[in-house]
């Protein structure tokens, strides 16, 4: 709050607040044009990493540039409150004002540093409020799989018509992790597997601690409570990898519980839901799905 107050101050008197009005309109200027082509890495996170992950979905990609326009707005006021502690150093110092000024309020300050910091968090609220309508929308599902947590392993229920079959999923370790080429500590012995472009809902619960299915890429993640189904949707726009973890602490192997999707072409999925059909265990009837669209 400190910092958005000093913003309110006058800055259109003297040359550092001219420049600051330069500066901020120049930087959101900017971050208007931010894109998602320098996000850091896809699917896992890399060495050196400064930035999130690539989003390959329609809500990661809000939550990027959402981010990184929260980033440009602190950047502005930080460097506002800069210029206005120099000036205040370089003019009102002992030796420029031997005499020091009496004045105690000032109406119109008082004014400005009340309105400009509503208007600051008006500018966050719209944004965030379309990524909130984003994530809380409820498309019409191509595909749901039912995730359930485990200590510590995650398995995957896919519904009668696409072969109603589950499997589990456990950290890939050892020679067989080094075999798979995939990242240690992030790769699994069996991957859920998803169309790319297609809106996928998952249903989420647990079998006996908190667990909390977390997929960086994709832009959410959402805890599986025992006795609970909470629901998700994601449509990934881009084949390849993802990986993520558990981000609910729930146990001794709680860092040993990682998660990979794979996102593959249409035809591709067709295949592997057949070679699943007779690879995985059948679900008696199907799967089980609390009603959704």
């Amino acid at each position: 709050m400190g910092m958005a107050r000093a913003q309110g101050r006058p800055a259109g008197r003297s040359f550092w607040g001219r420049a600051a009005a330069l500066a901020a309109t120049g930087l959101l200027g900017t971050a208007t044009a931010a894109t998602v082509a320098n996000a850091a890495g896809v699917g896992q996170p890399v060495p050196w990493q400064m930035d999130l992950q690539r989003p390959v979905t329609e809500v990661a990609t809000e939550i990027y540039n959402f981010h990184h326009l929260l980033n440009w707005i602190m950047l502005v006021i930080v460097l506002f409150v800069l210029a206005l502690l120099i000036a205040v150093v370089v003019k009102f110092n002992e030796k420029k004002n031997p005499t020091p000024s009496r004045t105690t309020h000032n109406t119109m300050l008082e004014v400005a540093w009340t309105i400009v910091p509503v208007l600051i968090l008006v500018a966050i609220a719209i944004p965030s409020f379309r990524v909130l309508r984003t994530q809380l929308s409820d498309p019409k599902a191509d595909l749901m799989v039912k995730v359930i947590g485990h200590a510590w392993y995650w398995s995957y229920e896919y519904p009668q018509d696409v072969g109603g079959f589950k499997f589990d999923a456990n950290l890939l370790e050892g020679e067989d992790q080094v075999k798979s080429g995939q990242p240690k500590l992030l790769a699994t012995d069996n991957e859920m597997v998803v169309p790319v472009n297609k809106i996928v809902k998952i249903q989420v619960t647990a079998a006996d601690v908190m667990h909390s299915w977390a997929m960086p890429s994709f832009g959410f993640k959402i805890d599986a409570i025992p006795g609970r189904l909470n629901q998700f949707w994601f449509k990934a726009d881009r084949e390849g990898t993802y990986h993520g973890q558990c981000s609910e602490l729930c146990g001794q192997r709680h860092a040993y519980m990682p998660i990979t999707v794979k996102v593959v072409s249409e035809q591709a999925f067709q295949a592997w839901t057949a070679e699943a059909k007779t690879k995985f265990a059948r679900t008696d009837g199907g799967a089980k799905f609390a009603d959704a669209r």
